[in-house]
């Protein structure tokens, strides 16, 4: 991947060349079975219909506050599906209140209003703000999740579910807006001072092409805009209340400062630089999870957080590129977080060309002998749920060693797309589908 896109490096995380370092085959695998007895069949990769099959899921949630669901790849159809399926699920059964996903906050907060209040349009919203880094979002699968959100909140409207974005990739015009009117109503005489420090940062163009000239300004640029973003947190940091009804509204207006600076700060790593990128990846990350965790305070709710398998999960694809996932922050901080890993043996995923210029469908054959995807596949079920915490003794040793695994991002196919990983150091969970199809974005 060339450097000269330092934000798809960043997201991605798919830099360094390593073939599938395929294995002796598996036809005859001895752990085939075990994994057959340990595995719960799922009826349907579909939301709605009965919800027995998923029992098993919510046993292995336990009492987990953030569940961490995966994907590997972010194009495919019955992966977001799976987890609409599921969410409906640990919100009617469980108690869940918060759908979280891999996309900006400021997204979050609009898709949020409509959610919660009707507030927009949905469609319109992801189309405006879903695009570049997050061009694999917009779709109807996303759109029908986020609909049956809403719908929810009208038969429930004293206990509503809510929606947020946890990264900072992009920071829409919403939340400098709610930052400045705040400041405007309790001191306006700081106003002109917060428009100096917001200079030339509030979006005035297209979200994917906002992205593309941020990244083109000039390091220093880029840096001395993040120290402004800096200031203007402190700042506003300095204005809490000391008591009263708006303490809540406070802490709401410092989180969205504090994204604007999480932007500020993400681009005004040096790319260039690759001890930067690595450090930009583990940021990102720690910064992803430190916004769950606001959430998490900030509601009380329990959250299903929807990302990338590499997010998600414990252990990273390439400590090299992503130090310290996600997953492990959350698992760290909150002593209450289960991950769930969603692999695949064969079909079509969305995804750009590697020089981001078209967007495709991409379709593969099932797994090579010596993934971890080949042996998943032997297990008779089209899917299925394991609980690899639980899983019997003679399948941990499997569990343990680390084969290659499939892993695609935005773009594909990139110099890297397989993985060695151990699937029961990565994750808690384990959902597994014999085919997924392409999602359908939307036109």
């Amino acid at each position: 991947m060339s450097c000269l896109r330092p934000w798809t490096v960043l997201v991605l995380a798919l830099l360094l060349p390593a073939p599938v370092a395929a294995a002796a085959g598996s036809a005859g695998d001895p752990v085939v079975p075990v994994l057959e007895r340990a595995a719960s069949p799922l009826r349907s990769a579909e939301p709605g219909g009965n919800t027995g099959d998923l029992r098993p899921v919510g046993r292995a949630v336990g009492d987990a506050v953030v569940v961490g669901m995966g994907e590997a790849t972010h194009g495919s159809h019955e992966f977001l599906t799976m987890k609409e399926r599921v969410f409906r699920y640990l919100v009617e059964h469980r108690g869940f209140r918060t759908f979280a996903l891999e996309t900006a906050w400021s997204t979050g907060v609009r898709l949020d209003d409509y959610v919660v209040h009707g507030k927009g349009d949905p469609a319109r919203i992801m189309r405006e703000d879903l695009q570049y880094t997050y061009a694999l979002n917009p779709t109807a699968e996303n759109l029908a999740l986020v609909a049956w959100m809403r719908n929810h909140n009208r038969r429930h409207p004293k206990d509503p579910v809510r929606f947020m974005g946890d990264d900072w990739g992009y920071t829409g015009p919403e939340l400098y807006d709610r930052v400045t009117d705040h400041v405007a109503r309790v001191r306006p005489d700081l106003t002109p001072r917060f428009e100096e420090l917001y200079r030339g940062l509030r979006p005035t163009a297209p979200s994917g092409a906002y992205q593309k000239a941020y990244l083109a300004r000039p390091l220093a640029e880029r840096q001395e805009m993040a120290s402004r973003t800096g200031r203007a947190l402190a700042l506003l940091r300095s204005l809490e209340p000391r008591g009263g009804a708006g303490r809540r509204e406070f802490a709401e207006v410092l989180r969205h400062a504090t994204v604007i600076d999480q932007t500020a700060t993400g681009y005004g790593f040096d790319f260039t630089d690759p001890r930067q990128r690595a450090e930009a990846m583990r940021w990102r990350d720690e910064v992803m999870a430190d916004n769950v965790v606001w959430w998490r305070e900030h509601t009380g709710h329990r959250i299903l957080l929807s990302g990338h398998n590499n997010h998600v999960g414990y252990e990273p694809e390439d400590p090299q590129v992503l130090p310290r996932t996600q997953g492990a922050v959350l698992r760290d901080r909150l002593g209450g977080y289960v991950s769930v890993g969603l692999t695949f043996g064969a079909g079509s995923f969305k995804a750009t060309d590697p020089e981001e210029a078209h967007m495709l469908t991409h379709t593969v054959d099932p797994a090579p002998p010596g993934s971890n995807e080949h042996t998943l596949d032997q297990v008779r079920h089209d899917r299925y749920v394991l609980d690899l915490r639980t899983a019997p003794g003679p399948a941990r040793p499997w569990l343990a060693v680390a084969r290659p695994t499939r892993s695609v991002g935005t773009s594909y196919p990139e110099e890297r797309n397989w993985y060695d990983i151990a699937l029961g150091r990565c994750f808690d969970v384990l959902i597994h589908q014999d085919r997924v199809r392409a999602v359908d974005l939307l036109s």
